[in-house]
C-alpha cells in the first residue's frame, strides 16, 4: 500500500529524521564556510572592502589571495552540490525507500562533503582526494534523483 506524503514527512519515519539530521549537519557546515572565509581574511589581512581594513595598517583590499579564494571555491562547490542534495534527498524520502539504504546514502553524502572541504580548504591534499570526496557525494545524489524519476514515471 502506497504511503501518503504526510506518513513519510514526519518524525516517526526514520528516513525523514535521518534526512533532516544530515541536511542540518550540511547546512551548519555551509554556514561555517563563511566563518572560515572570514578567518582567512583576518589571518592574511586581506579584505574585500576598504571599510573592513580597520585593524592594522597592513590590512589591504585584494580579490586574489590564494588562501581566501580556495575557501571561497570550496564554499561555491558546496552551493553547487549540497543544495541539489537537499532537494534530491527530500524527494527521495517521498519514494519511501529502504531505510538502511537511504540513511546510509545521507550519511555518505554528508561525510563526503565534509571530507571534501577538509582536503580542499583546510588541509590541502593533492588529487585525487578532492575528486574522490566530490564523487562520493555526487553519485549518491544522482542515484537519489534518478530513483525519484523512476518512481514518478
Amino acid at each position: 500500500m502506497a504511503k501518503d506524503a504526510l506518513d513519510l514527512l514526519n518524525f516517526k519515519n526514520e528516513v525523514f529524521k535521518s534526512y533532516l539530521f544530515w541536511s542540518s549537519v550540511l547546512l551548519l557546515k555551509m554556514l561555517l564556510m563563511s566563518l572560515l572565509t572570514g578567518l582567512q581574511r583576518f589571518r592574511t589581512q586581506t579584505f574585500a572592502n576598504p571599510e573592513d581594513c580597520l585593524l592594522s595598517k597592513k590590512d589591504k583590499v585584494a580579490y586574489d589571495n590564494p588562501h581566501i579564494e580556495r575557501v571561497r571555491r570550496a564554499h561555491l562547490n558546496d552551493l553547487e552540490n549540497i543544495l541539489p542534495f537537499f532537494i534530491a534527498g527530500l524527494f527521495y524520502v517521498l519514494t519511501d525507500p529502504s531505510a538502511f539504504l537511504a540513511i546510509n546514502l545521507f550519511r555518505l553524502v554528508a561525510a563526503a562533503r565534509i571530507l571534501h572541504t577538509i582536503v580542499y580548504a583546510v588541509v590541502v591534499i593533492p588529487q585525487p582526494a578532492r575528486f574522490l570526496a566530490y564523487g562520493a557525494a555526487y553519485l549518491p545524489t544522482i542515484y537519489m534523483a534518478s530513483q525519484v524519476v523512476i518512481f514518478v514515471f
